[in-house]
Order: C-alpha cells, then sequence, then structure tokens
C-alpha cells in the first residue's frame, strides 16, 4: 500500500513529537505515541509532517503532509484519523512514521511554563555569574524535572543536575537564551 499524501517541505521551525505505532481498528485511524507526557502540540495542530522509519519498511518517501481530521488520548497512547487516511490498510502504511508538527502552532504558555524544546541550549548561569554550562537535555523525574547542563568549558567535561524549581531557578530569559539559577560549581 503507498500513501496518497501531498509532498511537503518541513517547517524551519519543525518539532519531532511522536511517531506512529500502528493501525487502530478498521476506519483508518492510527495509534501514535508522543514524545511529550502532555501531547498537546498534536491536539493543537491540524497539520502533521511525517517522515519515513529510519528503519524498517519505507511505504513513502520525503516528507508528507498529513491532514489531521481528529486527535484524542486513549491510555498511553493518542490516537488519530487523517483527511486522506480511509481504512486501516492506508493506517498501516503509516506505520513507523515520524511525526512533526511546526513550533508555532504549539499552544500559548502560561507565564512560568516552558516547552523542553525551548529550554535546550539555554546557558545557564548562576546568581554570581558563573557560566554552569548549557541545558543538554530535560528529565521527568516525578515530582519535579531536573536541568542537564554540560559544562564543556572544562576537561574532562562536567555535567550537573540542576531540579527546575522555583527553590533553584530564579528567572528563565528566553529571548537572552539564558537561564540564572541558585547554584554553586561545585555542587
Amino acid at each position: 500500500m503507498t500513501l496518497n499524501l501531498d509532498p511537503a517541505e518541513l517547517p524551519a521551525d519543525a518539532i519531532e513529537v511522536g511517531r506512529v505505532l500502528d493501525a487502530w481498528g478498521i476506519k483508518g485511524w492510527f495509534k501514535v505515541l508522543p514524545y511529550s507526557a502532555d501531547p498537546e502540540a498534536l491536539f493543537s495542530s491540524k497539520r502533521w509532517y511525517i517522515q519515513p522509519s529510519e528503519r524498517g519498511v519505507k511505504t513513502f518517501d520525503g516528507t508528507r503532509l498529513l491532514r489531521i481530521k481528529e486527535s484524542k488520548e486513549h491510555s498511553d497512547v493518542v490516537v488519530a484519523t487523517g483527511h486522506d487516511i480511509p481504512d486501516r490498510n492506508a493506517a498501516e502504511a503509516l506505520k513507523g512514521a515520524r511525526i512533526f508538527v511546526a513550533r508555532s502552532s504549539f499552544p500559548s504558555t502560561a507565564d512560568d511554563e516552558y516547552y523542553w524544546v525551548d529550554l535546550i541550549g539555554l546557558q545557564v548561569l548562576n546568581r554570581e555569574g558563573v557560566v554552569l554550562g548549557t541545558v543538554h537535555e530535560l528529565l521527568s523525574t516525578g515530582p519535579q524535572t531536573v536541568l542537564v547542563v554540560q559544562d564543556t568549558s572544562v576537561d574532562p567535561a562536567v555535567e550537573r543536575m540542576i531540579p527546575f524549581v522555583s527553590v533553584f531557578v530564579d528567572r528563565v530569559d528566553l529571548a537572552a537564551k539564558c537561564i540564572t539559577v541558585d547554584w554553586q560549581p561545585d555542587y
């Protein structure tokens, strides 16, 4: 089965937000594994850009536009259906596809809320102005999120884990691309 989806350009601000697991039911629905505990980015956009899986059988090439008709949470996954996915066979052809959404279509955040993707790469400074490194990734530890900060200015590189909570994080300045924390280099 080949997909009948329009070729598309991946938006410059595209973020990979999940992948298609498999078909779901017989009417063209499919299961999606979201890469976030809160899959709002999937729900906020009706235009998903898909690329074939890096492994396995490829049922399409390049980037394709998948126009979403409906998406909703179901257990620990998201289920969705698209305008050009008429049946189970078409849904099965999506298996393994990587899903991208334009960052500009993400829902707005409240004050003091941030998307992880916006924090990665920010420089981290302490109150004294000492550079502790840059945010390499974030970890969800259950009760809180932890910034994984890498300092490559020293050899060997140092990795710091700073809880992303108001007790330690003084300010996040996305425009200046920095985070100010109450943290010392020797912690």
